[in-house]
């Protein structure tokens, strides 16, 4: 019986009982250490009548990538074949069952997922992993991602984290806190350990301290004199809970015999639980199978087909309470045992943790386990690999080279705080001119300002003129997000100074260079559609220079690449620039899905999220969502969000304000939309002077460009100042033959407006209706209502959407069904939208009953 955890027993049935109706549940328990998180666990599973697989994040191993992922995965692998063939690939190849090109997280956290549901599928399944704070890096990201994509799979996957200090791991996933007992519980639950009588105020006392942690009720009386409990001598300790647990559970050790002392440490130092493999090195160190009847009598340990410690605090408490010289003999022991064919990494960490002093050999080693790390996808592994491996080079050479390559994997890992340091240990060894530009380069990119990345660029050009290039380009995309109007000049003329290449990015920054500095337009056809490695600045190019097509196509080409390469950090983008896409072309709930996509790979990764999207959809929404020290780009970007919500809801004067603010400095890809709000809010607001001017400066951008959507906004421009009826027609047709079906919607709202002014009822109403239909049908409420309210005032009546209308489907919905009419299987529309095909399957059945049909064959005219 779980003492006082009535409630929490209850929130993890339903969550069983859930799975086993046939939907996926995820968990994630929080508490301090000894709250009574793996009892719950093990509650759980004893209640479990399905699959289980349990896997336990171990500090030492923190660093190794997939460990903890492939614990938890073993018991599944028998099913690997049922994945499709890159996905399979990608699994065995993360998992250092073969060798193979590094892949991406994105298709590992498919496989995962598509193991998972494999393995439900034939009866339910439940994925415990305890620990989770010393997860390494790799699988709290895949582990995450899936925890993100259950649904109907019948998988229940549920986390134990301590806290506090470790709620940005998992973080965003429904949580349950574990708290201390209620003072009834835990006296109850002291009482049931206490020898003997005790004094009331030393029982008080202790469970004061405890705070009802049950662990800590079960083992602080252990650390009490038998005159402490009964009379009260004795002082109030204000050592931190669980190093007083984790002291008691020392203490208990170290009473132990000396062989089931080394027994404890090779079962903590071991994190796989793999009896066999602590027997050989037991072998090793001579100590036989006795040995473990102490600690199991004690309670601290369990031996059976794996090994399992009491509490995560005994382990700890073994490895940290070792001497140094048995705990190198223990590494020294699984060195080796550990096969070197069938897991050399292991080895090699194990001979690195064994040797005092320096190592050209281990330290060789390493280096190789780093390069099979990196193939793997586990930067953060390479990195901690590589460091370890210049800790025991002596040659100062290598040594320093080595550091180096360690500091360029922790930036790749997107570890940027450990970087520095390895960059000092990088230069305490001689380095050539090359490796000391990379020095700079690395430095300059943390910092990510302009001065620093442009001296790496400078000393770049005398030793490799496209890495200089690419440096240079980095610096001007750094200057034109700054605060610092001087700082894009700046970049661009040392940009244009150095020797131009014709290679995309030499190219790209020869264009955007020129552009700051004289205003003419830069050209994207150097750039290949599908280069994603330009992806954050052609994109923006593409609205400077008014080309909407280009803007569609690379922004379309560049998920599909993203999602067929499995390039997290770039597919996060490449949604967010796809969503702005949708939003203009009034396809609101598709833009949602992808931003909603993108922010769970943000959240998995820790990537940093470009918020010009969701903030436009909000502003076109109607929704105000102010942004906190906006400065430099974003804070042009935020101003041009408020002035389309103030347009939108027809505060004029606001709106003029706030795209005067987004229009004062030349933003790549925001001050044409910025002029062009300037104009209709100014034009609205009476102020005839602002809009001919925010006109004029219009034209200087648009004449250049001369493409339907630059030479169609520059026509609507040219109505709202001169009233020119010629002009009003010629921005519809120009826009309409755009993908931008949301700013034509706008021009025909402002035609309806002038037509009604000029009591032009009739013409006014085909013009407003069709604005109306186009701002409703996306989402666009406060233009929807603008329209509206013209619509009324020309005598005719709006009806408003009934609180009984048909149930629509949902983004998700909606995208799955748009993919079944087009063919798609559900495999494949599965690994489009990071799902597993049974989920698929499951949406597919609700949207046939909101549709009211039976068959995917009916799917095209019913979504017509």
């Amino acid at each position: 019986m779980l003492r006082g955890r009535s409630r929490e027993v209850e929130a993890l049935d339903g969550l069983l009982r859930d799975v086993r109706g046939g939907r996926s549940r995820v968990l994630v328990l929080r508490g301090e250490a000894g709250a009574g998180k793996t009892a719950l666990l093990e509650h759980l599973i004893s209640a479990s009548a399905g699959q289980v697989c349990r896997a336990v994040g171990v500090e030492s191993e923190s660093e190794i990538a997939y460990s903890t992922l492939q614990q938890l995965c073993a018991p599944l692998m028998g099913r690997l074949d049922r994945l499709p063939e890159p996905q399979r690939d990608a699994l065995a190849v993360g998992f250092g069952l073969r060798t193979g090109d590094a892949p991406d997280a994105l298709l590992v956290g498919l496989a995962v997922l598509g193991l998972f549901a494999e393995s439900a599928a034939e009866r339910p399944l439940l994925c415990v992993v305890d620990d989770v704070q010393w997860l390494d890096r790799m699988s709290e990201v895949i582990l995450t991602f899936v925890a993100r994509r259950l649904d109907a799979e019948s998988v229940a996957l549920v986390f134990a984290s301590r806290s506090p200090g470790d709620e940005e791991i998992l973080g965003g996933l429904p949580e349950l806190r574990v708290d201390g007992l209620s003072d009834v519980d835990a006296r109850a639950l002291l009482d049931s350990v206490l020898p003997g009588p005790v004094d009331d105020r030393v029982r008080g006392r202790i469970i004061a301290e405890t705070r009802g942690n049950p662990l800590a009720l079960l083992e602080l009386p252990r650390d009490l004199t038998p005159a402490e409990l009964a009379f009260g001598f004795g002082g109030q300790s204000v050592t931190p809970l669980v190093s007083r647990i984790e002291d008691g559970f020392q203490r208990r050790i170290a009473v132990l015999p000396e062989d089931t002392r080394v027994l404890l440490l090779a079962a903590a130092v071991e994190p796989l639980g793999d009896v066999p493999l602590l027997w050989r090195a037991l072998q090793r160190l001579n100590v036989g199978p006795d040995a473990a009847v102490p600690a199991e009598s004690a309670g601290l340990i369990q031996l059976g087909a794996r090994v399992r410690f009491r509490h995560p605090l005994v382990r700890s408490a073994s490895w940290r309470s070792a001497p140094p010289a048995l705990l190198r003999d223990v590494h020294r022991a699984f060195a080796e045992v550990t096969d070197p064919q069938q897991d050399p990494d292991r080895r090699a960490w194990h001979r690195a943790h064994a040797v005092l002093g320096l190592d050209e050999e281990v330290a060789a080693e390493l280096e190789q386990s780093a390069d099979r790390a990196r193939s793997r996808g586990g930067h953060a592994a390479a990195a901690t690999f590589l460091e370890r491996a210049a800790e025991l080079t002596s040659d100062p050479k290598a040594r320093a080279a080595r550091a180096l390559a360690a500091a360029r994997s922790r930036f790749a890992a997107g570890e940027p705080a450990k970087v520095p340091e390895l960059l000092a240990a990088a230069e305490i060894g001689p380095l050539d001119p090359l490796q000391r530009a990379e020095v700079e380069r690395l430095r300059a990119q943390i910092s990510f300002t302009v001065g620093p990345l442009l001296a790496a660029a400078r000393r770049l050009e005398e030793l490799d003129l496209v890495a200089a290039r690419e440096t240079y380009l980095w610096a001007l995309g750094a200057a034109l997000q700054c605060v610092d109007t001087d700082d894009p000049r700046m970049a661009a003329e040392a940009g244009l100074a150095a020797p131009a290449g014709a290679e995309p990015a030499g190219a790209l920054l020869t264009g955007l260079a020129t552009w700051v500095l004289d205003g003419s337009l830069p050209s994207l056809s150097p750039v290949p559609e599908d280069d994603l490695s330009l992806l954050r600045l052609t994109v923006p190019v593409a609205q400077e220079v008014w080309d909407d097509g280009a803007w569609h196509r690379r922004t379309e080409l560049a998920v599909d690449a993203a999602r067929r390469a499995g390039a997290l950090a770039v597919l996060a983008s490449a949604l967010t620039f796809r969503a702005d896409v949708l939003i203009h072309a009034g396809r609101f709930a598709d833009a949602s899905a992808l931003l909603d996509e993108a922010k769970s790979i943000q959240d998995a990764t820790g990537l940093a999220g470009d918020p010009a999207a969701g903030l436009i959809l909000a502003a076109l929404r109607g929704e105000d969502q102010p942004v906190d020290a906006a400065e430099g780009r974003l804070a042009a970007v935020a101003s041009h969000a408020r002035a389309v919500l103030c347009n939108g809801l027809g505060q004029y004067a606001a709106a003029v304000k706030a795209a005067t603010r987004a229009a004062e400095r030349a933003d790549l890809g925001v001050t044409n939309w910025a002029l062009a709000e300037l104009v209709e809010a100014a034009a609205h607001a009476g102020e005839t002077a602002v809009a001919a001017t925010a006109r004029d400066r219009l034209a200087e951008r648009t004449s250049a460009a001369g493409t339907n959507w630059a030479l169609g906004t520059q026509a609507l421009a040219d109505a709202l100042v001169t009233s020119a009826e010629d002009r009003y027609t010629e921005a519809i047709e120009r826009l309409d033959a755009t993908h931008l079906g949301l700013l034509t919607a706008r021009a025909r709202l402002l035609y309806g407006e002038w037509l009604r002014r000029e009591n032009r009822r009739v013409d006014a109403r085909a013009q407003l209706r069709l604005a109306h239909a186009a701002f409703t049908a996306a989402g666009a409420t406060g233009f929807a209502d603008r329209a509206g309210r013209e619509l009324t005032a020309t005598g005719e009546t709006v009806r408003k959407r009934s609180a009984d209308a048909v149930e629509e489907l949902t983004p998700q919905e909606a995208q799955i069904a748009r993919l079944a009419v087009a063919g798609r299987t559900n495999p494949e529309i599965a690994a489009t939208l990071f799902l597993s095909p049974r989920t698929v399957e499951w949406h597919l059945r609700k949207v046939f009953t909101k549709l009211g049909i039976g068959s995917r064959r009916e799917l095209a005219g019913a979504l017509r």
